[in-house]
């Protein structure tokens, strides 16, 4: 099996080496696994879906606000 570096992987999934590294710690990315100091990452391994919650979008800096009816 081929393998890429966490470098590697980051820059073909067009995200940041350290998501990837976080990806790996977290067991995300199946047959990943740490090689001295270096994740390194199936070659055919797919982007995890990212559970992140997204921040809610403001207006003019403000914070979105309900408003009543009344």
């Amino acid at each position: 099996m081929d393998y890429l570096s966490a470098k590697e992987i980051a820059e073909k999934w067009n995200i940041s080496r350290r998501r990837v590294q976080i990806l790996c710690e977290e067991g995300r990315i199946p047959g990943a696994f740490k090689l001295s100091d270096v994740w390194v990452v199936p070659k055919d391994a797919e982007k995890p879906a990212d559970r992140r919650k997204a921040k809610k979008k403001t207006v003019n800096g403000e914070a979105d606000k309900l408003v009543s009816g009344d």
